[in-house]
C-alpha cells in the first residue's frame, strides 16, 4: 500500500516474538470464539491443537508459519511475502488447495476460485500477531464441512481483548541464496501495531501489519535446441540437469522478487448474556515487482545478451526473449465477516455465520521483452481479475441430551457462491496498465448449498457412535471463454453449458475408552469435492503460460478412513493414525513445461489414487526433563494411482507432490520465566512431480526435493512489557526446490512492547 502513514514506519514484526511473555500473560489469552466447531469435529476425528504457548519456538512472520510443523501438514511458502503460500493435509497435496479449508474466526481463508499455486489461502487476512489458538482438524469426518475438507479444515481463532491493549511487535530477516548465476542476500521487515479495548458489552481491536521483503529468483529459464543461422557465440550459460535428468543449458533467472503487503483490520465484538457477536473487515494491498531478470550470457564484446538465437560450445540455442520480461503486480482485497453465537437453552446453541470476499483489484502488467534488450518498448500485457469473489452464508444448531442423556446432535445449513473473471490484454503501455485490446477472457460461477445432520452419542464411559448426513446441491453457470474471430469487430466470447448435481456424504464413527489413560476411535467418511471455476472455465493465453480448463468435470469422489489410538498424559499425549484415503475422478492439473520455461496446463482427471498413511504424534510439556516442551510427528505415506483408462502407463505410480517421509519437532526449554530456547526440524523425502514420475533429479530447478531444515529460536522478556527474540531457519543453508526454490538460511530478530 503507498499509503504507509506512520505505523508503515515500523520496523517489522514477528508473532513469535509475542509468545515470549511471561506465563501469566499467556494464561489470560481469550479468544473470540469458544471453537465449538472443532470440539465437535474432535468427536469423529483426529485434532491437533497449538495455544500460543506453543508459538515460542518459531520464527513467525507471516500466518501459515504457525502450522508448518503440524503432523502432515505442508506448508509451500517459497519466500517471506509469497502469495502462493498453498496448503497441503495428508492426502491432499499442496497444488490440491481446493482440498484443504482455512477459517479465521469463522470467516473462510481458503480460496475456492483457483487451484495450484494460485489457490492459496488468503493468509494475509489474519496477521500472526493476532492468533490465540489454532486447530487443525484432519480428514473430512465432520458432517459440518464439505468434501473440501478431504485433506483437514484449519481453525484460526484471534485474542479479544479484555481490556485497553496496545501492542507493538517487528522482525528484521534476512536470507542468503546461492545456486544457478545467483550469489546474494535478499533483506525484509515486517511490522504490527494494534489496538484494543473493551467498552462495557463491547470489544474493539484495530490493527495494521506492514511487511516488506526481497525474495530469491524464482524461477531459472533452461533453452530449447536451435539450427546455426544467425546463432551469436556467447559465453556464462550453465550446464546442468533438469527435473528429467536431461542436460539443459540455463541462460538466466527472473531476478530478485520485492514485495509489500499492508493490511488492516477491524473487529467489533458484543457479548451480554446468552448472545456474542462478532464483525470482522479485513483489507489487504499487496504489491510485487521482478524488475531484475538476470541473463548469465554474453556475446564476444562482453555485451549481455538478451535473447535470440545463440550458440556455445559448439552447440546452438534458442533463447526466447520474453523470458527476460519485467513485470509488476497489485493486488488489493477486502474480506468482510459476521459471526453471531446465541444460547437458546442451557442444552441448545445457535450459530451463524455470513461473510464476503472481494477482489477490489488484482492487475499484473509484463514487458514483452526486458527493457535491456535492444527492442523493447513499452508494449506488454496487462492481466486482471474483475468481479470476483465469493459469498457465504451458515446456520448451526447444536443441542446436547438431545432426546436422551448423553445423545448431542448438530444440524444445519450453508450456502457458497463463487465467481471468478480473468482477462489478459495487450498494452502498448505496461508501465501505466493501459488495456488496448483483449488476447484472452473467460470466467463463470459456482453455487453449493448444503444441508447437514450428525448425531453424537456418548453410550457410556467406554463407547460412543457419531453417525452423521451431509446433502449438498452444486451447480456451475456463465461460464464462458474466448474463441475470437479477427474478422469481427468484437471481441468473441463462447458460452459453457452449466451443470448440476447433488450428492450425499455419510459419516460415521465410533470410539472406545478402556478407561481414561487409553482411547481408540474409528471413523469412516464419504465426501465429494466438487470442481472450481478455474478448473472448469478459466481457458488463457499469457506471455509466459497457457490453460486449458474442462468444463465437464465430475466431482472427486472419496472414501476416507482413519483408525486412532491415543495414549493420554499427564503432560500430553501420544497417538497414532492410520488412515486411508480412496478417491475417484481426481482433478489434477498437470503442466508441461515448454522450451524457454513457458508452461501448458490441462485439467484432467485421474480415475482412482489410494493413500494410505501411518501418523505417530507425541506432544508433552516437561518432556523427559522439567521445564522442556516438545511437538513430534512422523508420517508415513503410500499415495499410489491404482486406475486410469485414459492412460493406463502411469497406474501403480506415485502420486505427484506426495513425499513417502514427513517429520517435524518442534522443542522448547523454558531456562525462567523471561528465557526460553528452542529448535525445530523439518524433514521431506523426496517426491514426483509428475504423475509418470520421470522427474528423478534431485537439487535441480523443477525438482520435489526433500529436505531436512533446521532451525533455531530464544526469546527473552526483559520485562512484562518488552521482549527480544532471534532465530534462524534453515541453519545448515540447504538449497532445495520445490519446483520453485524453498529458502536457503534466513536470520531473525525480533521485538514486541504491550503498553
Amino acid at each position: 500500500m503507498k499509503r504507509t502513514f506512520l505505523l508503515g514506519c515500523i520496523l517489522c514484526s514477528s508473532a513469535g516474538s509475542v509468545v515470549a511473555q511471561e506465563q501469566p500473560a499467556i494464561e489470560e489469552v481469550k479468544v473470540w470464539g469458544e471453537q465449538g466447531e472443532s470440539r465437535v469435529a474432535e468427536r469423529v476425528g483426529p485434532v491437533s491443537t497449538l495455544e500460543q504457548a506453543d508459538f515460542a519456538s518459531i520464527n513467525m512472520a507471516t500466518t501459515e508459519d504457525v502450522v508448518k510443523h503440524e503432523p502432515s501438514v505442508v506448508i509451500r511458502r517459497r519466500f517471506i511475502g509469497d502469495s502462493n503460500g498453498t496448503l497441503g493435509i495428508r492426502s491432499a497435496n499442496m497444488f490440491q488447495t481446493s482440498r484443504s479449508m482455512v477459517f479465521a474466526d469463522g470467516v473462510p481463508l481458503h480460496y475456492l476460485l483457483q487451484s495450484r499455486w494460485s489457490g492459496a489461502p488468503r493468509w494475509t487476512m489474519v496477521s500472526a500477531s493476532e492468533i490465540a489458538r489454532v486447530d487443525v482438524v484432519y480428514g473430512p469426518f465432520s458432517a459440518e464441512y464439505s468434501g473440501n475438507a478431504m485433506g483437514g479444515v484449519v481453525l484460526i481463532e484471534t485474542a479479544i481483548p479484555q481490556k485497553r491493549e496496545v501492542h507493538i511487535d517487528g522482525s528484521f530477516f534476512s536470507q542468503s541464496f546461492d545456486d544457478y548465476g545467483h550469489d546474494g542476500n535478499v533483506d525484509g521487515y515486517k511490522g504490527f501495531a494494534s489496538y484494543g479495548d473493551k467498552f462495557g458489552d463491547f470489544s474493539v481491536y484495530l490493527s495494521y501489519n506492514h511487511l516488506n521483503n526481497e525474495a530469491q529468483p524464482q524461477s531459472f529459464y533452461y533453452a530449447g535446441a536451435a539450427d546455426a543461422s544467425g546463432a551469436v557465440p556467447v559465453a556464462g550459460g550453465i550446464y546442468g540437469q533438469d527435473s528429467q535428468g536431461i542436460e539443459r543449458l540455463y541462460f538466466g533467472d527472473s531476478g530478485v522478487v520485492d514485495t509489500q503487503t499492508d493490511n488492516i483490520k477491524f473487529k467489533l465484538g458484543y457479548d451480554v448474556d446468552a448472545f456474542s457477536a462478532l464483525f470482522n473487515v479485513a483489507f489487504e494491498d499487496r504489491q510485487s515487482e521482478t524488475f531484475g531478470a538476470h541473463s548469465y550470457l554474453s556475446d564476444t564484446q562482453g555485451q549481455t545478451v538478451w535473447g535470440g538465437t545463440i550458440e556455445q560450445d559448439g552447440s546452438n540455442y534458442s533463447v526466447p526473449a520474453q523470458r527476460f520480461n519485467v513485470s509488476a503486480a497489485d493486488r488489493e482485497s477486502l474480506n468482510l465477516g459476521l459471526r453471531l453465537r446465541a444460547e437458546l437453552s442451557p442444552k441448545a446453541s445457535l450459530e451463524a455465520n455470513i461473510s464476503q470476499f472481494k477482489i477490489l483489484d488484482d492487475e499484473n502488467r509484463s514487458s514483452a521483452v526486458n527493457p535491456e534488450h535492444p527492442s523493447y518498448d513499452l508494449n506488454g500485457q496487462v492481466s486482471d481479475y474483475e468481479d470476483t469473489g465469493w459469498d457465504t452464508f451458515g446456520v448451526t444448531l447444536n443441542i446436547n441430551d438431545f432426546a436422551i442423556d448423553g445423545l448431542d446432535w448438530v444440524s444445519g445449513a450453508r450456502y457458497e457462491s463463487y465467481e471468478l473473471n480473468y482477462q489478459v490484454l495487450s498494452s502498448t503501455d505496461y508501465l501505466a496498465g493501459a488495456k488496448d485490446s483483449f488476447t484472452s477472457a473467460s470466467g463463470g460461477t459456482t453455487d453449493i448449498a448444503a444441508l447437514f445432520t450428525q448425531f453424537n452419542w456418548q453410550i457410556n464411559d467406554t463407547f460412543d457412535v457419531a453417525l452423521g448426513l451431509r446433502y449438498e446441491d452444486w451447480s456451475s453457470q456463465d461460464g464462458y471463454y474466448s474463441d475470437d474471430n479477427p474478422n469481427t469487430a468484437e471481441f468473441d466470447l463462447v458460452s459453457v453449458p452449466g451443470n448440476d448435481m447433488d450428492k450425499f456424504s455419510p459419516k460415521f464413527s465410533f470410539g472406545y475408552r478402556p478407561n481414561a489413560d487409553w482411547q481408540l476411535r474409528y471413523s469412516l467418511g464419504r465426501a465429494y469435492r466438487f470442481a472450481i471455476v478455474e478448473e472448469l472455465f478459466s481457458q488463457y493465453e499469457a506471455y509466459n503460460s497457457i490453460s486449458e480448463a474442462n468444463p465437464t468435470l465430475q466431482p472427486e469422489n472419496g472414501l476416507h478412513q482413519n483408525f486412532m489410538l491415543q495414549r493420554e498424559l499427564s503432560n500430553g499425549y501420544l497417538r497414532l493414525n492410520i488412515y486411508q484415503d480412496t478417491i475417484e475422478d481426481v482433478i489434477e492439473s498437470q503442466s508441461t513445461i515448454l522450451p524457454g520455461g513457458s508452461s501448458i496446463r490441462t485439467f484432467i482427471p485421474v480415475d482412482k489414487v489410494r493413500t494410505r498413511g501411518v501418523e505417530l504424534v507425541a506432544n508433552a510439556n516437561d518432556f523427559i526433563v522439567s521445564n522442556l516442551d516438545v511437538r513430534i510427528n512422523l508420517t508415513y505415506t503410500d499415495a499410489k494411482i491404482i486406475a486410469n483408462n485414459a492412460d493406463p502407463s502411469i497406474v501403480g505410480n506415485t502420486f505427484s507432490r506426495m513425499p513417502e517421509w514427513r517429520g517435524n519437532l518442534l522443542a522448547t526449554y523454558h531456562l525462567s520465566d523471561r528465557w526460553n530456547i528452542g529448535g525445530s526440524l523439518q524433514y521431506a523425502s523426496d517426491s514426483f512431480g509428475r504423475l509418470d514420475n520421470t522427474d528423478t533429479a534431485d537439487n535441480v530447478y523443477g525438482a520435489q526435493d526433500g529436505y531436512t531444515r533446521v532451525g533455531l529460536k530464544t526469546n527473552y522478556a526483559v520485562n512484562r512489557q518488552f521482549t527480544l527474540s532471534l532465530g534462524v531457519d534453515n541453519v545448515t543453508n540447504e538449497i532445495a526446490y520445490v519446483a520453485h526454490p524453498w529458502p536457503g538460511r534466513t536470520v531473525f530478530i525480533n521485538f514486541s512492547y504491550d503498553l
